[in-house]
């Protein structure tokens, strides 16, 4: 008997240190606010979601859904999602013998909710064939692979309403005539002198 209580008494002290260690972490748990409704994201069930507010610096309430213990997912768009202008692609664009800039410039507006306009005055630039260096974009904004694609010249104007892109020839940009190379005047060589014998 001796011994048993001997052992007793030495697990005594470990498991009343776990108990409170226990005791204190669930004591701890807070209840989420009732007015934040308990909606599900896609792809969460509705066991695990649970209703929840998070606090920004300025001091509003950003909802969140809780998917796990330990994740909570804030319910508000990504600043892509809201100006699609900022969404990041990277794109590859298929080689081809006659790829033209305008090929280019569709191919990368194909799942961005934009499409290109079919302005007049933009046809020169359709017209341009696409050089090496644009058949790799990215990762990049899609303003800026678009800004690309078209070179210095171009201006980009936006529909947001349509959802168009257009490019229109910037009026700093007008055609400089560029002098013709002359082409080297041969070199005088000097004459042989004559030499007597």
């Amino acid at each position: 008997m001796r011994l048993s209580a001997r052992f007793l008494r030495h697990l005594a002290a470990p498991a009343l240190v776990a108990a409170a260690a226990l005791a204190a972490g669930c004591a701890t748990t807070a209840q989420p606010p009732a007015s934040v409704p308990a909606t599900p994201t896609p792809g969460a069930s509705a066991a695990m979601a649970e209703p929840a507010t998070s606090t920004d610096v300025s001091g509003s309430a950003v909802p969140v859904v809780r998917y796990s213990r330990y994740t909570l997912v804030e319910l508000v768009p990504e600043p892509a999602q809201r100006d699609l202008m900022r969404q990041v692609i990277e794109v590859t664009i298929p080689p081809s013998f006659d790829a033209s800039v305008g090929d280019a410039l569709r191919h990368v507006l194909l799942r961005t909710g934009y499409r290109l306009c079919d302005a007049a005055d933009a046809a020169p630039l359709y017209a341009l064939a696409l050089p090496a260096a644009h058949l790799r974009l990215g990762p990049l904004p899609l303003r800026d692979a678009l800004l690309a694609l078209a070179g210095p010249a171009w201006e980009l104007s936006i529909d947001d309403g349509m959802r168009l892109v257009c490019f229109q020839r910037r009026a700093s940009s007008t055609a400089v005539p560029v002098p013709a190379a002359r082409s080297p005047e041969p070199a005088q060589l000097p004459r042989a002198q004559e030499v007597q014998p």
